[in-house]
């Protein structure tokens, strides 16, 4: 039976605004609003499955921000420790791609409430009281100095009370490039922390500053190997390898490593895809329900597989599928379900 103790996840939560369909920003007058934001996202997946999530975070204490609360409390998060304060809630635009045209994300989250809440003023005794895990993402730190020392005094809180730290990289270039920044101290100094890693050879030689020569699995091994020896707390790496054919057709393996071994799954074509943004995080609720489940490495890189792949069938930041919906997915069947 899985640990019934919630995982606290703590990052910043947004809404995105995006056109109808394929259309450019601006194109259209109507836009489509979703809750997002990497942390809640898998926040919101993992609680689907059934498993206790609480979110961590600061939201505009108007109608916007507690929106986002109602939204993340409608999907079984607990936001009990999701303050509402005077300020603004951080927006991004989504013009999503076509064809050969990449999708494009705008950032509209300068001094939200979040990214301005000093570090001190989180309370970290409530935060993690009773948690089995604490989940952080590059995102946090690379939003500006305020979070940054949070995400550090988070992870700290969690290793003086023996809560293990999982961490996804998901490294933001243009948000780290718009202030005084040191990413590669920032994310060692967080990545030390963790037991789980959710990244590939291309965070890991970012982090080391080693270029890794090998091809496909063999390079992946090599940099997991690397990043084991840099980092004695970890445990796990989770990653997946994606090769775009065009915006609807994506071929993805997922792959993890322990200490002992590495399996990857074979490649699977994603085709008619809906919404990619938020797969990444789906992934991560998928590696995590594996682990909470007592998955191997096998078991636990399938259900990553299996949620990134259901992810893209849907619109909006999060997943939303059930330990059913993973169950027919898994089993292979594509029919009408009755």
């Amino acid at each position: 039976m899985s640990d019934s103790r919630p995982i606290a996840f703590f990052g910043e939560v947004m809404l995105r605004l995006s056109p109808p369909g394929r259309e450019l920003l601006l194109q259209t007058n109507a836009l489509q609003i979703h809750v997002g934001g990497a942390e809640a996202n898998v926040a919101t997946g993992l609680a689907c499955l059934g498993h206790a999530a609480r979110m961590v975070s600061a939201v505009a204490d108007n109608q916007l921000g507690h929106a986002v609360i109602r939204e993340l409390r409608g999907r079984g998060v607990d936001t009990s420790t999701i303050a509402a304060e005077p300020g603004r809630l951080g927006l991004y635009f989504l013009q999503p791609g076509a064809g050969l045209r990449a999708s494009e994300v705008v950032y509209d989250r300068a001094h939200s409430v979040f990214a301005d809440r000093p570090a001190a003023a989180w309370d970290w005794d409530k935060a993690l009281d009773g948690c089995q895990r604490l989940h952080l993402s590059g995102i946090t730190p690379a939003i500006g100095p305020n979070s940054a020392d949070a995400a550090i005094a988070a992870a700290e809180a969690a290793g003086a009370r023996g809560i293990p730290v999982s961490f996804d990289g998901n490294y933001r270039a243009r948000l780290w490039e718009a202030w005084d920044s040191d990413p590669r101290t920032v994310l060692t100094q967080l990545i030390g922390h963790a037991d789980v890693l959710f990244g590939n050879h291309r965070d890991i030689s970012l982090l080391l500053g080693t270029h890794f020569s090998g091809d496909g699995a063999d390079r992946r091994r090599e940099a997991a190997e690397a990043a084991f020896a840099a980092f004695p707390k970890l445990q796990l790496i989770a990653s997946t390898a994606r090769h775009v054919d065009d915006a609807d057709s994506h071929r993805i393996a997922a792959r993890v490593d322990t200490r002992a071994e590495g399996y990857q799954t074979p490649e699977l074509l994603v085709a008619g895809i809906v919404d990619r943004l938020g797969a990444g995080d789906a992934f991560a609720t998928g590696v995590l329900h594996g682990l909470l489940e007592g998955g191997d490495a096998q078991a636990t890189a399938q259900a990553g597989l299996a949620m990134t792949a259901l992810k893209h069938s849907l619109p909006g930041d999060a997943s939303l599928f059930t330990r059913a919906d993973l169950a027919a997915f898994t089993e292979g069947g594509m029919d009408v379900r009755r």
